[in-house]
């Protein structure tokens, strides 16, 4: 595996990506739109009320209590989405119809993309692609105050390659792709301070790795170590402040 910017193989992955955790006031709810926006069909609920669900297209999408969430308004910085699904669709106005139809609100239109609020406030995007076979997740975008070094950071921790790094833009590679945009005046959250909310973040898999291993890495990659976690679970930063766990 190479980088595609420079020609140098990727790291070995630290950890791999299990799932896109949204908080949701409810999750009931959230888990219901997100089910019938995607077409997923497994649903999966714990005694914690943490529902996941599982996209054709291979994604795990998560959503945990989050009762006091202070919604996302996009677009600003003052109270940012730090994080958001970008999703392909043959036919963004159809896609669009449907999403408004199940309980979206449109955002901005686009000329081959539309940005709208799931019910919970958490921003996404349907983005035309011609011959794609219905909804199906193109990647996860952060909002960073450096694309690059946001890409190069989180290609340490997943070993895959950046693909592309260009005009503030960059993308990670792979069957899960990571995309980075820099905006300005970026406000990061912090968790768990409720003010400053995540809005999203990425389960990791660690592997055949301990999680006293995958951590110890995780530090040497530029991660912070965050409140929370024990035996099985690790809470971390990234260099931009998203929170994100390591599952052992």
């Amino acid at each position: 595996m190479t980088d595609g910017t420079t020609g140098a193989k990727a790291p070995v992955p630290i950890g791999t990506l299990d799932a896109v955790v949204m908080d949701a006031p409810e999750t009931a709810v959230s888990a219901a739109f997100w089910r019938e926006l995607t077409g997923a069909e497994k649903v999966v609920e714990d005694e914690d009320k943490w529902v996941t669900i599982e996209t054709p297209d291979g994604w795990s999408v998560a959503f945990q209590p989050a009762p006091d969430l202070v919604r996302a308004e996009w677009p600003g910085q003052e109270h940012p989405q730090q994080v958001h699904l970008d999703l392909q669709v043959p036919d963004v106005g159809a896609a669009v119809e449907r999403a408004v139809a199940l309980g979206a609100r449109v955002l901005r239109e686009n000329e081959s993309w539309t940005t709208l609020a799931d019910p919970a406030g958490h921003p996404f995007d349907l983005c035309f692609a011609e011959d794609n076979p219905g909804v199906t997740i193109m990647g996860v975008t952060f909002d960073v105050p450096d694309a690059s070094a946001a890409a190069a950071f989180w290609s340490r921790i997943l070993g895959e390659a950046v693909v592309y790094d260009a005009d503030g833009r960059a993308m990670l590679g792979g069957d899960k792709p990571l995309l980075f945009q820099q905006v300005e005046g970026y406000n990061a959250p912090r968790w768990p301070d409720p003010a400053f909310p995540q809005q999203l973040h990425l389960d990791l898999w660690t592997g055949e790795r301990s999680i006293d291993d995958a951590e110890t890495a995780a530090l040497e990659a530029g991660a912070t170590r965050l409140p929370g976690g024990g035996d099985t679970f690790r809470v971390f930063a990234d260099p931009a402040g998203h929170p994100f766990c390591l599952l052992g």
